[in-house]
């Protein structure tokens, strides 16, 4: 694909407002480089690059900042459990990096770790951009009932994980009824699920069998 002339006058603003001595066709080089990616992308790449650097523009600058679903540095790690009881869903360019940083957290140096976690996960999110590989994300659940809720609830909300995917998360003894019904419900699938609504569902629906239940066991 060709770059555009709008992505290049982008390129060249971005140039001269980082002090970056980019010759037409280096210019041209690295728009071909981008266009791999959605111009929209770039573009807004191309502003915060503006906004943020403080030195000369690079490649791998553009690059790091293309919003690809994947969260940034910060966002990721503040996402991260610190401990185990509790849940996440995260990338796997967060899984990996988290694998980097766990030693240190089990250390009790969570500066270190906290480093550690944003460096690598720096250079995965970079080397999986260049590679054009798409976001994925995965759930890995703790034994806290009420972050889990939070976690899936989010996830489903922000299209993160499907309506089926999280329903399938329930303890099988959740799965009823109602959750039934909402799968084969004509509701809009890529609608978000409203895991405590869920839950309120789910309990109103246990309060009303209980005096058939009684009834029965007289």
């Amino acid at each position: 694909m060709q770059p555009t002339e709008n992505l290049l006058k982008a390129i060249a603003v971005t140039a001269e407002l980082t002090d970056t001595d980019l010759s037409e066709f280096a210019a041209r080089i690295m728009a071909k480089d981008l266009s791999g990616f959605p111009e929209e992308q770039v573009l807004k790449s191309l502003e915060r690059c503006r906004k943020e650097l403080k030195g000369r523009l690079k490649i791998s600058d553009v690059i790091d900042r293309i919003d690809d679903g994947r969260p940034g540095p910060e966002e990721a790690w503040a996402m991260i459990p610190k401990e185990e009881y509790k849940s996440v869903v995260w990338t796997r360019e967060m899984a990996e990096s988290f694998g980097i940083a766990l030693p240190l957290i089990e250390e009790g140096d969570h500066i270190a770790a906290r480093m550690a976690f944003i460096e690598t996960y720096k250079a995965k999110c970079l080397d999986a951009r260049n590679n054009h590989v798409l976001v994925h994300w995965e759930p890995s659940l703790g034994h806290d009932k009420n972050s889990r809720e939070h976690v899936l609830r989010e996830a489903a909300e922000k299209g993160r994980l499907t309506q089926e995917h999280v329903l399938s998360l329930f303890p099988s003894h959740e799965q009823t009824e109602f959750g039934n019904k909402l799968l084969n419900s004509k509701i809009d699938k890529n609608a978000p699920v409203l895991i405590g609504e869920i839950a309120s569902e789910l309990q109103a629906e246990m309060e009303a069998r209980k005096p058939k239940l009684a009834a029965v066991v007289q």
